[in-house]
């Protein structure tokens, strides 16, 4: 019974352990955010090709805060569902984009450059472009 119950400890440690391991690699891969006022733009680039630009100061640290501080402060509008990955956004400025009907999707990019991460996961940080694209596979 000893033996059982050491190697019961045993295991519970190592779990443990690897439990540690995991997060710490999380922690120190994940996106950085910057705290503080920044000031930064949402662009919509539609169907058409037509780009509309907004000015949004936030505080944020999220993307998805600025398009609902966008939504709530100008007149950009945005639908988004929850998904497994975070919100994947359906609809911007009135127009949906259906991947099920026309291969069509919201992509972002930030500062020019396809985005990495899902709205509530990209970081903010002073001075960014951020383009909500609609595109087709």
């Amino acid at each position: 019974m000893k033996n059982q119950n050491k190697k019961t400890w045993i295991a519970v440690v190592v779990g443990l352990l690897v439990v540690a391991a995991m997060y710490f690699v999380w922690s120190t891969n994940r996106p950085a955010t910057s705290a503080g006022a920044k000031s930064v733009t949402v662009e919509v680039k539609d169907s058409e090709g037509t780009v509309s630009s907004y000015e949004v100061h936030t505080d944020s640290e999220y993307l998805i805060d600025v398009l609902n501080e966008a939504a709530a402060s100008t007149e950009f509008s945005f639908e988004a569902i929850d998904s497994e990955y975070g919100p994947y956004i359906t609809a911007v400025n009135g127009e949906t984009a259906d991947f099920s009907v026309n291969q069509a999707y919201w992509a972002i990019y930030v500062n020019g450059n396809y985005g990495e991460y899902g709205a509530d996961q990209q970081p903010v940080n002073d001075g960014d472009v951020f383009q909500l694209a609609y595109e087709r596979s």
